[in-house]
């Protein structure tokens, strides 16, 4: 059977870190939490789950991320954020692949709660998420948000069933903040790359995020809550691209 190392990521994660580890207790042969130098009780609700915690400053997610491998004792990592948790049909699902690992990174399907309301559409479900894998066949790429983990050309992948819970925005408030937080970190990776964005892209881009998410995705399924993050997401296009245009302008 293979040990797996349970990676997670913290700064200030009381309200959702206890639920994450709890999932992972079945699964997780050693748990590494590199915290962000929180300053409310993560730490202390991580260590009475046996979790070694590493300090370490943030630069990135995927830095963040990339330095918490260099820390782990197995090869085998199941990553998870602290609003994250294993629903009882995943954890299964990967005990079974402990006893007979044949792939080098295994997909999962994570399905988000937004505002206490299960998202099924609205292009967040299925939102299938590369977890658990050999963390010598590959790491998480470079992207300083929306980080994913890339695996060599050569690797085989398969599936799990069973859905990674994700606790994600408690009011719409939470989530309108992430989106001016990761716009702003996006228009910068754009700015650096030399992109730029007309008033057509500017104008057309949201609207047409807001029919995808809604209608092609699926989002009017999903009630008050498909509408809200429809039009969120339209926004957060809007800001990125908004925000890379006046870059280079001030530039």
């Amino acid at each position: 059977m293979i040990k797996i190392s349970v990676v997670i990521i913290t700064f200030n994660e009381e309200k959702n870190i206890e639920r994450c580890l709890q999932s992972v207790q079945n699964v997780a042969d050693e748990i590494i939490v590199v915290d962000s130098f929180s300053t409310d009780k993560t730490p202390e609700i991580c260590q009475k789950y046996n979790a070694k915690v590493i300090l370490h400053p943030f630069e990135d997610y995927s830095k963040q991320k990339n330095f918490a491998l260099e820390q782990v004792e197995n090869n085998y990592i199941l990553s998870l954020d602290a609003d994250e948790a294993l629903s009882q049909t995943l954890e299964k699902s990967i005990i079974e692949v402990k006893q007979q690992w044949t792939k080098d990174g295994y997909f999962l399907n994570r399905r988000t709660s937004f505002c206490g309301k299960w998202i099924n559409h609205t292009g967040w479900y299925p939102d299938r998420q590369l977890r658990l894998w050999d963390k010598r066949e590959g790491c998480w790429n470079e992207n300083k948000v929306h980080e994913k983990v890339k695996l060599n050309a050569s690797a085989q992948k398969g599936f799990l069933k069973g859905d990674l819970l994700h606790f994600s925005f408690y009011t719409i408030q939470e989530h309108i903040s992430q989106i001016n937080k990761f716009s702003e970190i996006k228009a910068n990776e754009l700015f650096l790359r030399k992109e730029k964005a007309g008033l057509v892209k500017i104008i057309f881009s949201p609207v047409s995020k807001f029919i995808r998410h809604y209608f092609f995705k699926l989002g009017f399924l999903d009630g008050f809550y498909g509408f809200v993050i429809s039009i969120n997401s339209a926004h957060s296009t809007f800001l990125k691209y908004a925000k890379l245009r006046q870059k280079h302008q001030s530039n």
